[in-house]
């Protein structure tokens, strides 16, 4: 049930004069998309790269403004790419490498579901064909779905969120027109985000010659995937059945492990491991009012979990330093998120909503159908994402050029657990 072709992509609203004047970085975030790589990931990050949200951005190590009362960054840091940015309002706290393409195993399904995800209802039901599950790659990490058996939309994204079931992005892909339809779209999504490092080769993130990301790229589809409620609650589950079996999320800091704890505020996002990405991983946490993302790509230190021990320690310098310490670079928006008047919706991203869905059942120009939350699907140890009063909303184009802001629709909390 292949989704039907989605519509041209609204024209901005906003001249090319008025960002240059109003973003610090203008010139590279009107440049083209970046051509396909022609060969593996540099050794050391490149002495060029993007200066997409910021100049620094663009300069390879260590980006952080310090002065008196801004907590020294961590020291043991051994991360090839990381960012530390403000969910809400953009701002780069520091970052390292931000802009180094590199690849991304499979936090590139955050690319993978803000693309697809609102295209099918939760309660549609799919019956897999052996064609569905041809090129899920050797080894590659799979939630255990049968050729013949039948599965609810609903519980392919569980499979895709909690255990990053490369044969559930292959289903879902299926019923998206196929993969290559699938990769076309992702590339096409990445492109109205502005995150321009990404080239997109497999939509499940499995290692493939020239796909590459980069942390600040992932951060993006971050942020974009976490306007949508689904999204949200998908990447924020724990543990749900699937079929017979219960599953367990992947992402150390939510589920905890033996020597890493869970993270107090964290609601998701993907993490991703392959013997040629190494260990990568975004993350979103709320502490005191405030929403950070962090992205850390392929720590070198070879010990247990270690990609989660440095998101850690970057969450607790950024919620120290927030508000504090001055920027170094921002999140751009989307292209089409200046359009005027808009208002984010709980389920849909700002600068997606106006626009005709790619799909589901009520056919081209409906509405994404609201599929069923995926923490109603929790085993119950202390899930819950509690909308927070007072929604901000976005105030029109130049209001949000002048702002800079994106805000979330809501803002994710944590319970205690027991």
């Amino acid at each position: 049930m292949p989704a039907p072709k989605k519509p041209g992509r609204r024209s901005l609203l906003v001249t090319s004069a008025t960002l240059l004047s109003l973003s610090v970085t203008a010139p590279a975030a009107l440049a083209a998309p970046a051509p396909a790589p022609t060969t593996s990931p540099t050794a050391t990050p490149p002495a060029l790269m993007s200066t997409l949200g910021g100049a620094r951005l663009g300069q390879p190590g260590t980006q952080v403004n310090l002065a008196p009362g801004v907590p020294v960054l961590p020291k043991d840091l051994t991360a090839r790419s990381w960012i530390v940015s403000d969910a809400e309002s953009g701002e780069v706290l520091a970052a390292h490498n931000a802009h180094w393409r590199l690849p991304p195993a499979s936090t590139l399904k955050m690319l993978f579901a803000d693309t697809v995800l609102p295209r099918f209802p939760a309660s549609t039901r799919y019956k897999v064909a052996p064609s569905d599950l041809k090129g899920v790659g050797a080894g590659s990490s799979v939630v255990g779905i049968k050729e013949g058996g039948t599965y609810s939309v609903h519980d392919l994204w569980l499979g895709v969120f909690l255990r990053s079931g490369n044969d559930a992005v292959h289903v879902l892909s299926s019923m998206n027109g196929g993969v290559r339809q699938t990769v076309e779209d992702m590339q096409d999504h990445a492109e109205e985000l502005q995150a321009l490092d990404t080239y997109v080769v497999s939509p499940d993130g499995y290692d493939a010659p020239g796909q590459v990301s980069s942390a600040y790229d992932l951060t993006l589809f971050a942020r974009s995937g976490l306007q949508k409620k689904d999204f949200r609650d998908y990447c924020s589950t724990v543990s749900a059945k699937f079929g017979s079996a219960e599953i367990r999320n992947t992402n150390r800091l939510l589920s905890g492990d033996s020597d890493v704890p869970v993270y107090q505020g964290i609601a998701g996002v993907k993490n991703g491991n392959t013997s040629h990405a190494g260990a990568t991983f975004t993350g979103v946490a709320e502490r005191g009012g405030k929403v950070l993302l962090v992205t850390v790509m392929n720590p070198e230190k070879p010990e247990h979990n270690e990609v989660y021990k440095e998101t850690a320690k970057l969450f607790d310098w950024g919620f120290q330093a927030v508000g504090k310490v001055k920027a170094v670079g921002e999140l751009v928006p989307p292209r089409s998120a200046s359009s005027a008047t808009a208002q984010p919706d709980a389920g849909v991203s700002p600068g997606q909503g106006a626009q005709p869905s790619s799909g589901g059942t009520g056919g081209p120009g409906s509405k994404p159908a609201a599929s069923a939350t995926a923490g109603s699907a929790s085993s119950g140890v202390g899930i819950a994402l509690a909308v927070v009063g007072g929604v901000l909303v976005l105030l029109g184009g130049g209001a949000f050029l002048v702002n800079r802001r994106w805000p979330l629709p809501d803002l994710m909390r944590r319970r205690t657990r027991p």
